[in-house]
């Protein structure tokens, strides 16, 4: 179970879509009783977390207001009403329903990538507050905070094939395995509540930091204990062969200097969130990219952690394969080439799906902190976009 912590260290799928919601997903449960005030159509159960809380005994022989606030269970729970959530996968997994709010969406009224990430932060978290196991650390379990253990996110890999809309109601999967001996691996799916279409499937890899010396550790068996019952062999997305991502130096093409983190950058831990940096690299690209093309992956791996009083710089480098220049990728101005190119816009005006001449472009990426005699490391990236759909008159 685990928290979007920061740090130093942190690897195209189909659309699936089916007009019979049951037949996509065999662990299809309805959420269509979960009422958002809490009240339930099929059950009229409901916990009382404040007298749950009142009943446990603790160091101090009493519960802080804190822990009334935050309602955090000490039991397992199969139902989150506030949160419009629910277990499945036997008990282990866990299905959330979000609706994408207005301040959730960027100027062309869809979700922006960074949203995407917050919501499978929030629900990673959720997960494990619905579990019981949550302390009152970011996603840290009772046995690491005896052990002054946290959860930080190694490496992480996220792919979208469409992007929500504002107004639109998702459904959000998200499960827990094994990855090695010391590590743990957390996946999502993101669908359409509506449809059942898959929107994005992620990835990704933790490993535990001593909260005090900021080193890694290998898992106590008191915390194996906690979490191995909530492991289980299902992959959002299957990993071969890890892409290994190149190492950029100051002769990148394009550059960022100076980046200061801000106080609102900063999570539970202190420390500048993971999402900031996706923002920080996404600003290298250049505008006449981002205006017609749309991300479909990303790769990120953490190197170290980021502090308030650290300067950023943020590189990007676009893969020389095809002729590149500003970053965009041009085309042969040849007869033969513009036939294809026309060929291909009225394929895909009629529906189709014309991939010649429109390979995705791929960046890679570098954030490292600007030391006067080394830079360190942040985090690397690899991002993939491909060519926005034209919108039809």
């Amino acid at each position: 179970m685990a928290s979007f912590s920061t740090l130093a260290y942190f690897p195209s799928t189909t659309m699936r879509c089916s007009s019979n919601r049951a037949r996509y997903d065999p662990n299809k449960k309805s959420l269509n009783n979960i009422k958002i005030n809490g009240t339930s159509t099929k059950s009229t159960t409901k916990v009382d977390m404040a007298s749950t809380l009142a009943s446990v005994s603790t160091e101090n022989g009493y519960i802080s207001e804190q822990q009334v606030r935050q309602n955090i269970p000490t039991t397992k729970q199969s139902v989150d009403h506030y949160r419009q959530a629910m277990s499945i996968e036997g008990g282990v997994g866990y299905r959330q329903r979000v609706v994408i709010r207005s301040y959730e969406v960027g100027p062309d009224k869809t979700a922006t990538l960074e949203s995407i990430l917050n919501l499978l932060q929030e629900t990673a978290l959720n997960h494990v507050w619905m579990s019981g196991l949550l302390s009152d650390g970011f996603g840290a379990t009772h046995g690491m905070m005896r052990n002054d253990l946290i959860w930080v996110v190694s490496r992480m890999q996220v792919q979208v094939d469409h992007y929500p809309i504002w107004g639109e109601v998702l459904e959000i999967d998200t499960w827990v395995g094994a990855s090695g001996k010391n590590g743990m691996r957390r996946d999502w799916l993101i669908r359409s509540e509506a449809t059942g279409h898959v929107f994005a499937r992620a990835t990704s890899t933790w490993v535990m930091m001593n909260r005090k010396t900021r080193r890694l550790s290998k898992m106590p068996e008191e915390v194996r204990a906690e979490i191995a019952p909530w492991f289980i062999e299902k992959q959002a997305i299957t990993e071969d062969v890890l892409e290994k991502i190149v190492k950029l130096d100051n002769k990148a093409k394009y550059l960022n200097k100076d980046l200061k983190p801000k106080r609102s950058d900063l999570d539970m831990n202190h420390h500048v969130n993971n999402v900031k940096y996706v923002r920080w690299m996404l600003e290298t690209i250049p505008d006449q990219i981002l205006e017609a093309h749309q991300l479909t992956s990303i790769v990120l791996e953490y190197r170290r952690e980021c502090g308030s009083s650290d300067t950023v710089q943020s590189l990007c480098e676009p893969d020389d394969d095809g002729i590149l220049k500003d970053g965009l990728k041009q085309e042969k101005e040849t007869s033969l080439g513009n036939r294809f190119s026309l060929a291909a816009e009225i394929l895909e005006g009629n529906g189709f799906i014309a991939s010649f001449g429109k390979q995705p472009l791929r960046y890679t990426h570098l954030l490292h902190i600007d030391g006067e005699s080394q830079h360190e490391e942040i985090v690397r990236a690899r991002t993939t976009w491909k060519k926005k759909k034209k919108k039809s008159l």
